[in-house]
């Protein structure tokens, strides 16, 4: 079957393993520089006519320069890593294949970045493209900015954000990844919901540790290095944060509840009042409607011991919290640490960064999302919410006052449930109507 255009391009991309790592010595860095250029072959128009430029060794920054250098700018995002795929062998089909597998709309393209992120930046290029090709020249300045190492430190884009407030660029808005369209999340909504994030949570990464006497596993201790970390574990889990709804998740239910009918959607529609049903209603949806109520917890890794016959000396964990809008880093690792309630357990923050501010849904860059919609989507409900991960648009904050996060694509729960897992694809229809809202939009800007 021969591939559409744009779906061969992004096949291109998907088939190169951009892997980044928390240890940048560890990441292949010839990688990302075949990428770059099978970005320059697949898009030559683009990289000859915009300036393009290196930021931090890795990531792109590219001005597409418009007609009125006096109006504010605008930043569109994505980023070129990719997490690391596991175990090949579970994949149904290649991790870095660029698969396309199925019939009509069941088709869908395979690969680790489908979705995060590398098919937002191809519907991004394939905008500006289309638009070189007719000749036609944004009314502002448009930067684009993909960054290397999203999936890890976001250096690459704190980098540019750096770098553009150097040049005393103040953009009207930046759109970067985010939430996606989705049905079914809301029971009694008739609507697809177009979730763009006003904001996202912060991040803060743990280090648990233990240190005890070793010894021989026949005269052990009453509780080990490994025992008393999994026990301070298992307090942390028995403690949940708090839940509550912020404002802007008031916000997303009194947009669905414009599609909602009888006493659902009264209750969407009064969010103040109906705040406990709307958490029940939250936290039996599943671990992402979950996430949306508080500040959450997971241990993600774990190491200990040296020997199957000697007594541990050391044990650790390494774990993940994303911080509620509302609270902050030091109210969460407090809560952790009261949790745990053990002096010998040692807790130590790697990375810490408060949550984003909230964006307005007001002004130039949220109309020209609205209108976006309105023209390719207009089935699809805008919904302000938060974002529960962290995305490379939280460096950019401080020099926009509007930041944006949506993906705009159809995504099913089970393609959502393959992101940093097994089997990540998107399905071929979905990514050509995304094509078309970046296409929309670049004509707006």
């Amino acid at each position: 079957m021969q591939l559409e255009p744009a779906v061969e391009r992004l096949a291109a991309l998907l088939a190169v393993p951009t892997v980044s790592r928390a240890d940048p010595d560890d990441t292949d860095w010839g990688a990302f520089d075949r990428f770059r250029a099978v970005l320059a072959a697949r898009f030559p128009r683009v990289f000859s006519a915009l300036d393009v430029e290196l930021v931090a060794g890795h990531t792109l920054l590219a001005r597409w320069a418009g007609a009125d250098p006096a109006a504010a700018p605008v930043v569109l995002m994505a980023h070129q890593d990719v997490v690391d795929p596991g175990d090949t062998s579970a994949w149904p089909h290649p991790a870095f294949g660029g698969r396309t597998v199925g019939e009509g709309a069941e088709r869908a393209l395979w690969g680790r970045g489908a979705i995060d992120d590398k098919g937002s930046l191809a519907g991004i290029l394939e905008a500006v493209d289309g638009a070189l090709a007719e000749g036609r020249r944004p009314s502002r300045d448009v930067w684009l900015v993909f960054g290397h190492d999203e999936e890890t430190a976001g250096s690459g884009a704190a980098a540019a954000a750096g770098e553009l407030e150097r040049r005393g660029v103040r953009p009207a808005f930046v759109l970067d990844e985010g939430g996606a369209i989705v049905e079914g999340f809301l029971p009694g909504v008739d609507a697809p919901l177009a979730a763009v994030g006003l904001s996202e949570k912060g991040i803060v990464t743990i280090r648990l540790s233990v240190e005890e006497a070793g010894g021989h596993a026949s005269t052990p201790p009453r509780v080990s290095a490994i025992g008393r970390l999994a026990r301070a574990i298992a307090r942390m889990d028995a403690r949940p944060f708090p839940a509550r709804l912020t404002a802007t998740t008031r916000a997303m239910f009194r947009a669905a509840g414009s599609r909602a009918k009888g006493a659902l959607g009264w209750v969407y529609r009064h969010p103040g009042v109906c705040a406990p049903l709307l958490l029940a209603a939250l936290r039996r949806s599943g671990p992402e409607g979950d996430a949306m109520t508080r500040t959450t917890r997971v241990a993600t890794m774990i190491e200990g011991g040296h020997a199957r016959n000697a007594i541990p000396e050391r044990a650790s964990a390494i774990v993940n919290l994303r911080v509620i809008p509302g609270s902050s880093v030091e109210a969460a690792i407090e809560h952790l640490r009261s949790a745990i309630d053990d002096p010998r357990v040692r807790i130590e923050t790697l990375q810490a960064a408060e949550p984003a501010p909230v964006s307005p849904t007001s002004g130039f860059g949220w109309d020209v999302i609205r209108a976006t919609l309105a023209e390719v989507r207009p089935d699809a409900v805008l919904t302000p919410y938060t974002q529960n991960g962290a995305t490379d648009s939280r460096h950019f904050t401080r020099i926009a006052d509007a930041v944006y996060r949506f993906t705009p694509f159809d995504l099913t729960d089970a393609e959502r449930a393959a992101l940093h897992a097994v089997g990540e694809r998107i399905r071929v229809d979905a990514y050509l109507r995304g094509v078309e809202f970046y296409r929309a939009l670049v004509a707006r800007l």
